[in-house]
């Protein structure tokens, strides 16, 4: 009963104290709403970016593979990647041959294209030339029409499946299935759209066509290294995939024993730990920016909380004389420290929100804050304010009673 009614107290004297000196309870809400406002904006870039990256690692597919000539990570010269021996279509039907765990394979072929239609004309097009099994590795979605058929890709037919950029640019307001559309001066009939899937890594998902693998190679060039996009059943048989993959390529590309692999098996996962090594640093200095401007708070709460003590010496006397407990007097000074820390993490969680929010909107950075993060930041200034607090609020409850009567 005791404690709650030194608490009760000590709440009451010290929101009184803090509505007295309103200038000062303003300043030192300042000082420590800037270090919450900093941390919880870094604190929200870093986590929109977090969560930005894993929606588009995931809309790649935890369960694809993509073997070609370079690795993603390049750990080695360069050069020693450029003159491995080119892959080539041929390998699909071993790899699928591979292991029960492969559920579809398709080769793929890439440039870069200018798409024209009547006098609307889009630049930097991805022009992908593949197979029906794509659909299934790619996890594409039509929106409208069909995709391709291996009738396409024997005939090499000049059909092309659009993304959703090349829809909003070259047909708006118009059903583009069944019209001719230009790639670097050739004509290819669209035979179906692709749902949008947005950005991933920084390419534009939905700035692509695809067309059939021979037509590709007709008019783009024969001598093109693929790369070929495996699908599982399960991401959870990557491994033992991997290594049956490994044995089946080195066999079929002639790889001597004892020669490294002249090929690269790249998972998604790989991705997600060469993203982990970028940011980790940069994480790391931004949340020691953000705590030490919050350090730099609370030693200012320290400081004006020492202030205080010096003038309230008086009242500390003659709340010690009437009985008051050294309990008494900590918990006062305590919980005006805290209140001023936890009014300052408010403010700066609303403005250090407002300017993540801001950040993602001017720029490309994303931004979300979790709601525990926020709990978080208001709990975190509080418990600074009570750790910075600890000192001036010992130095009043030990000062002498008497001493302090005597202060003027």
């Amino acid at each position: 009963m005791s404690i709650r009614v030194d608490v009760w107290e000590g709440a009451r004297i010290a929101l009184f104290s803090l509505r007295s000196n309103r200038l000062r309870t303003v300043l030192t809400t300042v000082g420590i709403g800037v270090g919450v406002c900093t941390l919880l904006a870094i604190v929200g870039i870093i986590q929109g970016i977090n969560r930005s990256f894993e929606d588009q690692l995931s809309s790649i597919g935890a369960n694809t593979l993509q073997i070609s000539k370079f690795p993603w990570t390049l750990n080695g010269d360069w050069w020693s990647y450029r003159n491995r021996k080119d892959l080539s279509a041929d390998l699909v039907p071993p790899i699928l041959n591979a292991s029960e765990h492969v559920l579809a394979a398709a080769p793929l072929f890439f440039e870069r294209v200018e798409g024209r239609f009547l006098d609307r004309k889009i630049g930097s097009v991805l022009l992908v030339g593949t197979t029906p099994d794509y659909a299934t590795v790619g996890s594409f979605a039509l929106e409208r029409g069909r995709f391709l058929t291996h009738a396409d890709v024997d005939n090499r037919a000049q059909v092309a499946v659009i993304g959703a950029e090349l829809v909003r640019s070259l047909f708006p307001g118009v059903n583009p299935v069944g019209q001719r559309i230009l790639f670097e001066g050739k004509p290819f009939r669209v035979v179906g759209t692709l749902e949008a899937k947005g950005t991933i890594l920084g390419e534009n998902q939905d700035l692509v066509v695809v067309v059939p693998s021979r037509t590709f190679l007709a008019h783009f060039g024969k001598k093109r290294s693929p790369n070929i996009a495996v699908a599982l059943t399960s991401p959870e048989h990557a491994p033992a995939v991997v290594d049956k993959l490994t044995a089946v390529l080195r066999r079929e590309r002639n790889t001597p024993p004892g020669l490294p692999d002249d090929f690269a098996i790249n998972r998604p996962d790989q991705l997600a730990s060469m993203y982990a090594q970028l940011t980790g640093a940069l994480y790391g200095a931004a949340m020691g920016v953000g705590l030490i401007t919050l350090l730099v708070g609370g030693i200012g709460i320290m400081n004006i909380m020492l202030v205080s003590v010096r003038e309230r010496t008086r009242e500390i006397g003659v709340r010690r004389a009437l009985g008051a407990r050294k309990r008494t007097i900590i918990l006062q000074f305590l919980m005006e420290a805290s209140c001023v820390s936890a009014l300052g993490g408010t403010l700066g969680t609303v403005v250090g929100l407002g300017l993540a929010r801001i950040v993602s909107l001017i720029t490309p950075l994303a931004a979300a804050v979790e709601p525990l993060t926020v709990v978080a930041g208001v709990g975190f200034a509080a418990m600074v304010g009570l750790l910075f607090g600890i000192w001036p609020a010992a130095r009043a409850a030990n000062l002498d009673p008497v001493e302090a009567l005597r202060h003027e």
